[in-house]
């Protein structure tokens, strides 16, 4: 079926994650993207140790439903091509660095005279001008850049990253959305999305406490909450269970299940305020309950309450679990063998299909016209 994109050309002159990623949630949604690679390919075709379909596992997990076209921006007939194809798009998206962004010629005032209403998204590390444009910008930097790993983990722990590419997959959204906001704007123009802003944005509240009263992100054990008393996870009896209670009747209704009444009237348990005041003796008290139960018998017991629990879990049974199987989180991409987690924008009327990766070069004659030089 149509997306909601159908009848957008987007090119995508990209590598690796960040940018592969913004093109991939594009297509999902009808975009013809268009990837541009060199004779050699996005080093991502040789990525990882698993291969399925005839392709990098972690090649396709970022480029289903694309097209592949190789060209020599470097060369002069690879660069007329391109324009070519600029002419005819609606969007670029690249994110190498600044320095080969501008001698490849892929920023707007490079491209307009050949289509003044193309929107082109640059996605970089700290932006396409300043002192630290041409700087390498990788997902680990970012995170220790920004002190997102200076507040991950436990107290006396090292500094911790994200146990996935958080920088990564949350600046391509950001590029996604960038470019999509011009698409509706119907103008064409540099949209300049840096990885560096994307974290920071993301720390909202707790870059407010900062900014607006001085206090320092810390960290807490067993990933607690700074100021939301339970908001953490507990060893259980078997496995460990993550509690988050934000209202005082959410607590009541916890202190019914558990059978602690007496927890309801003493000012040190009852509001949120008491408990977050009385952090230490509150932990330890539901530390010596929650290890009378199963992790996952208290979250079943919990869950008809509508108290947020949930046993930690592994990916494994994340991916096999009844909640990925009705949200349709795994698909099969046609053609190739291949499984991978699906997109999770769902819109009425809409049902994405989900092409395998392109071979390098396997649009050429397609797109093209020829074989590329």
């Amino acid at each position: 079926m149509k997306g909601p994109l159908a009848g957008y050309r987007i090119l995508e002159v990209g590598h690796m994650l960040a940018g592969p990623y913004c093109g991939m949630l594009l297509a999902d949604l009808g975009a013809e993207v268009i990837k541009i690679e060199t004779g050699a390919g996005d080093i991502a075709r040789r990525m990882g140790r698993h291969h399925a379909g005839g392709h990098s596992v972690y090649f396709a997990s970022l480029n289903r439903n694309k097209l592949s076209v190789t060209l020599d921006l470097a060369s002069s007939e690879g660069r007329a091509a391109f324009h070519a194809l600029a002419a005819s798009a609606h969007g670029l998206i690249t994110n190498l660095r600044p320095r080969a962004i501008k001698k490849l010629g892929l920023r707007y005032e490079d491209l307009k005279a050949h289509n003044p209403r193309l929107a082109c998204v640059a996605l970089t590390g700290y932006g396409l001008e300043g002192p630290y444009a041409e700087r390498p910008a990788y997902d680990y930097v970012i995170q220790a850049m920004t002190g997102i790993m200076q507040m991950t983990g436990d107290p006396d722990a090292e500094p911790t990253k994200a146990g996935y590419s958080a920088v990564d997959n949350s600046a391509g959204i950001m590029a996604a959305l960038g470019l999509v906001a011009k698409l509706a704007e119907g103008r064409g123009g540099q949209v300049d999305v840096a990885m560096h802003d994307v974290m920071l944005s993301q720390l909202n509240y707790v870059a407010a406490a900062w900014l607006n009263a001085g206090e320092r992100p810390q960290r807490y054990a067993r990933s607690a909450h700074p100021f939301i008393v339970p908001a953490q996870v507990f060893p259980a009896r078997e496995g460990w269970l993550m509690l988050f209670i934000t209202h005082d009747e959410f607590w009541r209704s916890f202190c019914e299940e558990a059978g602690r009444p007496d927890w309801v009237s003493d000012a040190r348990y009852a509001t949120i305020e008491g408990r977050r005041e009385n952090r230490v003796l509150v932990i330890e008290s539901l530390t010596r309950l929650l290890a009378t139960d199963t992790a996952a018998r208290w979250a079943e017991r919990l869950a008809p309450r509508g108290i947020v629990a949930a046993a930690v879990d592994t990916l494994d049974n994340a991916l096999a679990g009844d909640l990925a199987r009705e949200r349709e989180m795994v698909v099969a991409l046609d053609g190739g063998g291949l499984k991978a987690a699906g997109n999770p924008i769902k819109i009425s009327g809409f049902e994405p299909g989900y092409r395998a990766p392109p071979g390098l070069g396997e649009h050429n004659e397609r797109i093209l016209g020829k074989e590329a030089p």
